[in-house]
């Protein structure tokens, strides 16, 4: 499996995520977007974006882990916010880097919301990776 990434001359420079990947898997896993409950079925952080967006990652790495997969296999990832403002991006991309470091990246969209299935949920991220 590859997943070649790259910022095309004439795009933006990216921050924490690439404009474009191509897969050549043969397999890939597709993980449905991802709430700050724990394994219980517990909000985890309730009120605060940076405490459920850590929950929401900590969530995909052990969805990505069942199928034998980590985050440098993920090469899309769509991050759905609710009442998306820019002050609340440096939770979101801080405990994004967490996870990625200094990559390699996904190809990435980050979406403002009104609202998720439950109130509560402030955020939720959906991510496709490539297994071979």
């Amino acid at each position: 499996m590859t997943i070649d990434r790259s910022n095309p001359q004439g795009l933006s420079k990216p921050t924490g995520y690439t404009h474009v990947t191509v897969v050549s898997a043969g397999r890939q896993v597709h993980i449905s977007g991802q709430v700050a409950l724990d394994a219980e079925g517990n909000l985890v952080g309730k009120g605060d974006l940076g405490a459920q967006t850590e929950q929401v990652l900590k969530n995909l790495k052990t969805a990505l882990a069942s199928a034998g997969a980590d985050f440098s296999h993920v090469f899309k990832m769509v991050t759905y916010v609710v009442g998306l403002t820019p002050d609340k991006l440096p939770s979101v991309r801080g405990a994004r880097a967490r996870v990625f470091g200094d990559g390699p990246y996904p190809a990435s969209t980050l979406v403002g919301v009104t609202a998720l299935v439950n109130p509560d949920f402030l955020i939720e991220i959906e991510v496709i990776a490539a297994l071979d």
